[in-house]
Parts: structure tokens; C-alpha cells; sequence
């Protein structure tokens, strides 16, 4: 797809400037939790990475966990030398990705023969309760609605970049996390510390009202709160591992090529059916 036919998603200065601004008091507990997820991952590979790569717009959060990785902006053109790396890490960025597969397939294609790609990313489950409290606040106090929370894939969707980007072997799985809040209000002072707030391109160009906000915490609270006064935030982190193709890796047998029977292996009688 050329350029100018890529949807803009995302207004990238202002994601820059709220992810400078988050530096000054950071939240970055998924961004840890991510890393250590990748960590844990890495070390049942029975593989030595020798030339790894990180991209991420957090290098303070991933280069100490990973002293040998090159680490590389989060850019739409990917600082990436093709063929060059065993390991390509894409963290936690792919939700503000304009063209999300080709960020894979340039991955992809920095990756040496069977070297592998593991990327984290946001799934469908993320913040949707901040979503819906939001959606039904500004609808009852404008009568409208806006773009707000940038949109993230089911894991079936994510998993299906994988393939699109022609990689092999592809798996996706998530891992939920709950993490509660004193108040919706306490949820978005995080998300703003986490560099994570609106850079959406459609977005609204002035500040939220504040009618909107309290409404907001009130749905919230009313829908999401427990006994004790606090609110729950789902965060849903996928990742996405894929292999670059390599005439090494298994590969599956041709339809009506198996050499042994099913029933046989069973102990079971073959029952042929009727054509």
C-alpha cells in the first residue's frame, strides 16, 4: 500500500509529546510487566540469540533487561537492516501504528533465516470499560461522540498479522491483568503517566469537558466498582511469536500422505463411510 493510501491513525508529534511528558513522573508498570513477560518466553527457547533487536518507545524500561539488544524507535519506517538480526522484540506499540502489518513485515524482513519475532501488544479487552464510561458520559452530556481510546485487536485479528507478514509457525495468546483504581479519574492520571492518552488523529482538538469526566467516573464506578469503593481497569497483553521462514522448520505433511493408520494407532476398528 502506497503512503498516501495509508489511513492516518495517529497524530504522531502528539504522541511524542505525551510520552515526553510522561517521562517526567512515569507509570510504566505494563511496560515492566511486558518485559518480564518477553524474558520468561525467551528463556524456554532453546536458542542463543546473538543479534537481537528491541523496538519500543521506552528504552529506559527495556535496554537493562536486554544488554545486547540494539534498541530502535517505535517510527512508522523502522531503523531495521534487512537480514541483520535473530530476534526482533516489537513492544507494546503496535496500537499506535497507522499500517500495524507492515510493521511486522519489516520485522519480518530484518530477521535472519529462522530467527525469531516476538511482539506484545494491547488486545481487544483492554481499558473497555474505560471506553464504554466514557462513550455513554459524552453521549448523555454533548449528545455526541468521539474518538478517544485507540483502537486495539482481538487476539484472532493480531494473530492474523503473523501470517499476513510471512512469518511462520505463528502463535498468539493473551494474558489478562486487573488492576484496580481509587477512580476512573485515578485511571487516566495513570494512563497519562504512561505516555498513553489521546494521539488519536480524529481526535477532538480542545481539552474534555469536565462535565464529561464526572459523568464518566460515575458510570464507571456504577458499573465497574466493588465493595470497597475502587474500580476495575482490564488490560489484556497479546503476544505474537512467528518465525521467519527457514527450509530447516517442520512442515506440514501433504493431505493423504500418512503412512500408518489412525484406527490402527486407536487399537479401533475402521469404519468406512457411504460416498
Amino acid at each position: 500500500m502506497a503512503e498516501t493510501d495509508t489511513p492516518k491513525l495517529t497524530d504522531r508529534p502528539a504522541l511524542a509529546a505525551h510520552r515526553t511528558r510522561a517521562a517526567e513522573a512515569p507509570a510504566l508498570f505494563l511496560q515492566e510487566a511486558a518485559a518480564e513477560d518477553v524474558q520468561d518466553r525467551l528463556a524456554v527457547v532453546n536458542r542463543r540469540f546473538s543479534a537481537p533487536v528491541v523496538v519500543t518507545a521506552y528504552p529506559d524500561i527495556w535496554a537493562p533487561l536486554f544488554p545486547e539488544a540494539r534498541i530502535v524507535a517505535d517510527d512508522e519506517v523502522l531503523d531495521l537492516e534487512e537480514g541483520a538480526h535473530d530476534l526482533v522484540i516489537h513492544a507494546l506499540a503496535l496500537h499506535w501504528a497507522d499500517d500495524p502489518v507492515g510493521q511486522i513485515i519489516q520485522c519480518r524482513r530484518a530477521l535472519k533465516p529462522d530467527g525469531l519475532f516476538l511482539g506484545v501488544a494491547f488486545g481487544g479487552r483492554t481499558l473497555t470499560e474505560l471506553r464504554q464510561a466514557l462513550g455513554q458520559a459524552e453521549v448523555e452530556v454533548t449528545g455526541g461522540l468521539s474518538p478517544r481510546v485507540a483502537p486495539m485487536g482481538d487476539i484472532r485479528d493480531l494473530g492474523a498479522l503473523l501470517q499476513r507478514a510471512g512469518l511462520a509457525m505463528p502463535v498468539a495468546d493473551a494474558l489478562p491483568l486487573n488492576v484496580t483504581y481509587a477512580s476512573a479519574l485515578h485511571l487516566m492520571r495513570d494512563l497519562r503517566a504512561m505516555g498513553e492518552t489521546n494521539a488519536l488523529a480524529d481526535r477532538l482538538r480542545h481539552f474534555t469537558r469536565r462535565s464529561v469526566l464526572i459523568r464518566a467516573a460515575e458510570v464507571y464506578a456504577e458499573a465497574h466498582g466493588d465493595a470497597e469503593g475502587r474500580v476495575r481497569a482490564t488490560y489484556e497483553l497479546v503476544t505474537l511469536t512467528g518465525w521467519a521462514p527457514d527450509e530447516s522448520q517442520p512442515k506440514p505433511l501433504r493431505p493423504g500422505s500418512a503412512t500408518a493408520s489412525l484406527a490402527e494407532a486407536l487399537g479401533t476398528r475402521e469404519t468406512k463411510l457411504k460416498d
